[in-house]
């Protein structure tokens, strides 16, 4: 018995060797990386749960562009500001499609703008750029809206009275209801049942994606559609939301705006009706309500995340905050609106709006993408069919790019005499066919909240706090832990 159980253990030896050689010589082209054993890949190597670092600690042993395995799925990793741009770039149809991801597939059903591909996402993209032109981005009439938000947030803040509170929800309010603005061309009041609906539905979402449920999910797809979890959660507020979209759409269909149109719906009624005896078009209610989706998921959790970071660093450096709080006064008084085309005569206002993007990234990396076909690039193949993530997150912070790129320094954005640089490496929104369409909505809203905020408060740490927690919450948006801050305001 111990004779043959020597042998089984010497077979299963060689066979192991066997398969090591094996994988080896079948991908000695591709980019280099850990092992990649049965099942599992290099999870060993990588992990199961997301880090800030979890692209990133690969790159001192394998290069700016390497291998990673999630079971037999080869995922190549851009690594730096100069392997990105390259990527993105060089290959901007063939790094172009989304990932056959089976959680993602039972989100977005292949609709929609962020998770389609082919002919629906490029006429998806189309309407939803297209309409957010005409809407009014970097003209009058979005900031409006972006602007009443903003004041209805102050008088939040302002019935706080100085004590400390968590601004999570008015931050997270108020950002929602400029999507529903574009959307649907109405707000919310706070305490509406709907609104807090859609809110806790997008925070669940978000909790999920990157989780490890949605790793198991993607592993055991059909096994994981008749198992309870966090997983079935996520995928009722889909459901949820795009039934509410549904419904604002019959709304929209019995309105007399479509040849007026008054916010996104309207717009997209009015494609549908342009394009109904066209035998391609991707045009259709189904789409739509998958839009209004996304605008959610992307144009809301972000953006909150973002101004939450913001108040964070803020008031841990009250002497950035003064600086921006008196450059905002210099220039425009206590008194009078700001648009967003006065960040040209705020520079340093507009570089700390910008360091705070770059050093609290607020995704854990680019949405992954897939390659169309075989690419050769560097020396290295990547096969069709390859999951390729840009890492963004290692773009804003490569040392090469940045002088101190872990602090917090608006230094990075302005020049010797103070006026400000546009940065080819700040890429927070992405590069390509791919980058987010809603990032200049973003930019109005963050500058034109921020200024809004910094003009009536001035924002400090709860007595008894020396600092507010900077360690993120990782997932695959990256968030501040809760914390309570004081808005005290500028004027008695």
């Amino acid at each position: 018995m111990m004779a043959m159980g020597i042998i089984l253990l010497v077979l299963l030896l060689a066979l192991l060797i066997l398969f090591f050689l094996k994988q080896l010589w079948s991908r000695r082209h591709l980019p280099p990386g850990p092992l990649a054993l049965p099942l599992i890949g290099t999870l060993w190597a990588d992990g199961v749960w997301l880090r800030e670092d979890y692209f990133l600690k690969h790159v001192k042993r394998y290069g700016k562009i390497y291998s990673m395995w999630a079971g037999p799925q080869l995922i190549v990793v851009l690594s730096g500001f100069k392997a990105v741009k390259e990527g993105m770039t060089n290959f901007p149809e063939e790094f172009s499609n989304r990932i056959e991801d089976p959680f993602f597939t039972a989100l977005g059903k292949g609709m929609g703008i962020i998770l389609s591909n082919g002919l629906t996402w490029k006429q998806q993209r189309h309407i939803g750029i297209t309409s957010l032109r005409k809407l009014g981005l970097g003209k009058k009439s979005i900031e409006h809206q972006i602007e009443d938000a903003a004041q209805k947030l102050v008088e939040v803040f302002r019935q706080k009275k100085g004590q400390p509170f968590d601004p999570t929800f008015p931050i997270q309010h108020a950002v929602s209801n400029v999507i529903c603005s574009l959307s649907f061309g109405y707000q919310f009041a706070p305490e509406d049942e709907n609104f807090q609906k859609l809110t806790k539905a997008i925070e669940i979402i978000v909790k999920i994606s990157g989780d490890f449920f949605h790793l198991v999910y993607n592993v055991f797809p059909r096994l994981m559609s008749y198992l309870p979890g966090p997983h079935k959660q996520a995928l009722a507020s889909v459901d949820l939301i795009v039934s509410f979209a549904k419904q604002e759409i019959e709304k929209h269909k019995e309105s007399s705006f479509q040849h007026e149109p008054q916010d996104f719906i309207d717009y997209y009624l009015l494609q549908m009706e342009k394009s109904r005896n066209d035998p391609d078009s991707t045009y259709n209610e189904e789409n739509l309500a998958q839009c209004v989706f996304d605008f959610f998921a992307a144009g809301t959790d972000t953006t909150f995340a973002t101004l939450l970071w913001a108040l964070l660093l803020l008031a841990n450096h009250p002497d950035i905050q003064k600086k921006v709080q008196k450059e905002i006064e210099d220039v425009f008084g206590l008194s009078g609106s700001i648009s967003y085309q006065d960040r040209k005569k705020l520079p340093y206002t507009n570089a700390v709006i910008h360091e705070i993007q770059r050093v609290k990234h607020v995704t854990l990396s680019g949405v992954p993408r897939q390659s169309t076909k075989d690419v050769e690039m560097r020396g290295y193949h990547i096969p069709k069919g390859t999951v390729i993530v840009a890492d963004l997150r290692s773009v804003l912070f490569d040392p090469e790019q940045w002088e101190t790129p872990k602090e917090f320094n608006p230094n990075h954005f302005l020049d010797k005499g103070g006026k400000f640089i546009e940065r080819e490496e700040f890429l927070p929104f992405g590069l390509g066919q791919r980058a987010c369409i809603g990032q200049q909505l973003a930019k109005t809203e963050i500058f034109i909240f921020l200024t809004s905020l910094l003009r009536a408060f001035n924002f400090q740490l709860p007595e008894g706090v020396k600092e507010l927690n900077e360690e993120p919450i990782v997932k695959m948006a990256v968030h501040p832990q809760p914390y309570k801050v004081c808005a005290i305001p500028t004027q008695a």
